[in-house]
């Protein structure tokens, strides 16, 4: 069975020539551009980290992710590095001493973190617009926002510079801008990964996962944020897989894009032999006011000390949402948070039934910049509609690239229970070239 890209290149290439190799591509991007990709960079830190991976295979250490580039979302601690969470208003704090555990992880693993990426504020939206840091236009069309909040991460490894982008996932952060750039993505169960070392947005829902160019990549590097082992083959095929067809309010709406990719991509999975079949979730039509409700509170916990002063330096859309918590009484909260609980466990009950759960990870393709700029609200919530359902019921989920060669980027979501992390991902990686046929494994070049 062949590697799929980025596995057989690390078994050629030393981390070293591959960091260089990175570097030489940061190098031709215009410096504006590159400033809104990245918070920091520093080739001389990267380099000595690739060197240390070499250093460590030569006397035969196992590296399960050796040489593997990965850019570090703004919110995740490097030791020496300030955590900004894509905020101006944190750029006064202290560096950290000690870095995230997943971060931690990783070097462990032998990969080499490659730069700090943009994100929305605080993590606080799923279009990607920042700006302190100037808003980075989407890997295909510049003129389209670029997801978020894992914005600079998914247009850094979309184009090539990285491998890999670590992010977070509140209400859709790594699906939302893995599948309007053209990437796999995936969001573990929320208790996967450990969150120590983490800028949180709301504890109760935010979970931390990779993005990469296919979703064997993203698997090898769950397996060592999650300190879990599991197996994902490409080769096994479909036929036989029961796969459950969210509908109902994840289907309203769909742009033209989207509703011809999702159906081209259910036609190829059915003619391989795979059943499709109806799923019914009503229950999951209560997301968007809950999330609203749980997600809003505990962000203004976070940021309750710092809001006056988010009035003159904070991005005004992120200042509204986290004012949302002050239009809320106690009881609007509890009753959300009793809705979750009883949809996490609807949630369990209909996965059960099913190998996988499928809907369009975003109802979009990537909307223009101008138009999320005069629409803000509204398209915000449109795009993280489908994805933040997931949140919601506390299910896993991997979005897989379904567009047509040369189009605009849309996603597949493929969901699965609570805890099936490596059911979830072993689905995907098995109708992956069903679903993007065009674009292969939609792998970045490197």
């Amino acid at each position: 069975m062949p590697l799929p890209p980025l596995r057989a290149q690390r078994l050629r290439l030393t981390a070293r020539q591959r960091a260089e190799r990175a570097l030489e591509r940061v190098a031709a991007l215009p410096p504006l551009q590159l400033g809104r990709i990245f918070t920091a960079l520093d080739p001389e830190r990267i380099l000595a980290a690739a060197d240390a991976a070499d250093a460590r295979r030569a006397e035969g250490e196992a590296l399960p992710l050796h040489g593997l580039t990965v850019s570090i979302k703004d919110l995740f601690d490097e030791a020496g590095e300030i955590t900004g969470a894509g905020s101006v208003e944190l750029l006064s704090g202290v560096p950290a001493v000690a870095d995230a555990e997943v971060v931690r992880r990783l070097k462990a693993a032998g990969a080499v973190p490659f730069g700090r990426t943009t994100m929305s504020e605080f993590a606080y939206s799923g279009v990607g617009l920042n700006p302190h840091y100037g808003t980075c236009g989407n890997s295909r069309d510049p003129r389209r926002v670029p997801g978020g909040s894992t914005s600079g991460g998914a247009v850094g490894a979309a184009l090539g510079l990285v491998e890999v982008a670590l992010g977070s996932d509140t209400g859709g952060s790594v699906r939302v801008p893995a599948a309007l750039n053209g990437l796999a993505g995936f969001k573990p169960s929320q208790a996967a990964v450990p969150l120590d070392g983490v800028f949180p947005l709301a504890g109760s829902y935010d979970s931390i996962g990779p993005l990469a160019g296919d979703i064997e990549t993203c698997a090898e590097v769950h397996a060592v944020l999650s300190g879990t082992l599991g197996r994902v083959d490409r080769e096994a095929g479909v036929r036989g897989l029961r796969i459950g067809l969210l509908g109902g309010f994840l289907l309203d709406g769909l742009d033209a894009a989207v509703a011809a990719d999702f159906e081209a991509a259910l036609g190829r999975l059915a003619r391989a032999g795979a059943e499709l079949l109806p799923a019914e979730a009503r229950f999951l039509e209560a997301a968007g006011r809950c999330n609203r409700a749980i997600v809003a509170s505990e962000a203004h916990a976070i940021h309750a000390g710092r809001m006056a002063a988010l009035e003159t330096s904070g991005d005004p859309r992120v200042l509204g949402r986290l004012r949302v918590a002050e239009t809320l009484d106690r009881a609007e909260v509890e009753e959300a948070c009793r809705l979750r609980a009883e949809a996490q466990g609807a949630w369990a009950r209909l996965a059960a039934g099913f190998d996988l759960l499928v809907a369009p990870t975003v109802p979009c393709v990537a909307p223009l910049i101008h138009d999320v700029a005069r629409d803000f609200d509204r398209l915000n919530a449109l795009v993280l509609r489908n994805t933040s359902a997931i949140n919601f019921a506390d299910g896993c989920a991997a979005t897989l690239p379904m567009q047509a060669a040369g189009a605009l980027p849309t996603g597949l979501m493929v969901c699965a229970a609570n805890g099936a992390d490596w059911a979830c991902l072993d689905a995907a990686a098995r109708i992956a070239l069903l679903v993007c046929p065009a674009e292969g494994h939609c792998a970045t070049a490197m």
